[in-house]
């Protein structure tokens, strides 16, 4: 199961367009906390700390606790908006979840041991149909990442969802949609065209061409 990781955030007063472009020239992200039957609550973050963050692989599968003014609240992030020249964060949205709570989240799934699958020893190339998978699982246990053996694995054999061992209380949200997970496909090999060595000059008609005199 993943950690949660805490991140430190600031109440806000200032609201809309000139709200947040105020808190970002104070050197902060603006950000909004919903959900759970609660009252939305703006905050500003520390840029630092949310790229970090985001440059994590399963940024929106990882349980976090924001904590405001020494009180904390678990959220998971939905939203995250980048300048389109800078790639720098500049709004965050985070929604609250309760203990207990199921939710919906995508969790990246790993291979490995590629190296001891006969079907990519003999040039097979694994084709992978997801790369994540959608899960429904309570708030606090979501898997960090979900891992695929390939050991042992041939050519034309497929990966079915069944393949993943799954925590207790984790289901696939679509079992049916996302039943094959990867596949191991023969190479391709293409097929070199050998010129012929010489080619018959034939005159129109089908007939050889007569030799030219001199």
């Amino acid at each position: 199961m993943g950690t949660t990781t805490t991140l430190n955030a600031s109440p806000r007063t200032l609201s809309g367009t000139g709200g947040a472009r105020a808190i970002r020239t104070s050197g902060m992200v603006p950000g909004i906390i919903y959900g759970n039957k609660k009252d939305p609550e703006m905050i500003s973050i520390d840029p630092k700390a949310l790229m970090t963050e985001c440059l994590q692989p399963g940024f929106f599968s990882r349980l976090y606790s924001v904590s405001i003014e020494g009180k904390e609240q678990e959220v998971l992030a939905k939203a995250v908006q980048f300048h389109p020249v800078t790639d720098r964060p500049i709004h965050v949205d985070f929604m609250r979840v309760s203990k207990g709570a199921k939710v919906h989240v995508f969790v990246p799934i790993n291979f490995i041991n590629e190296d001891k699958a006969p079907g990519i020893k003999r040039g097979g190339v694994l084709n992978i149909v997801h790369h994540n998978l959608e899960l429904i699982c309570p708030a606090q246990s979501i898997p960090a990442n979900l891992t695929i053996d390939l050991a042992g694995r041939d050519i034309n054999q497929t990966i079915h969802l069944e393949s993943l061992d799954l925590p207790e209380g984790v289901v696939a949200a679509h079992p049916e949609r996302d039943n094959t997970i990867a596949t191991i496909v023969a190479p391709t090999v293409m097929e070199e065209e050998t010129p012929a060595a010489t080619e018959a000059t034939t005159a129109p008609g089908g007939g050889s061409a007569p030799a030219s005199s001199k």
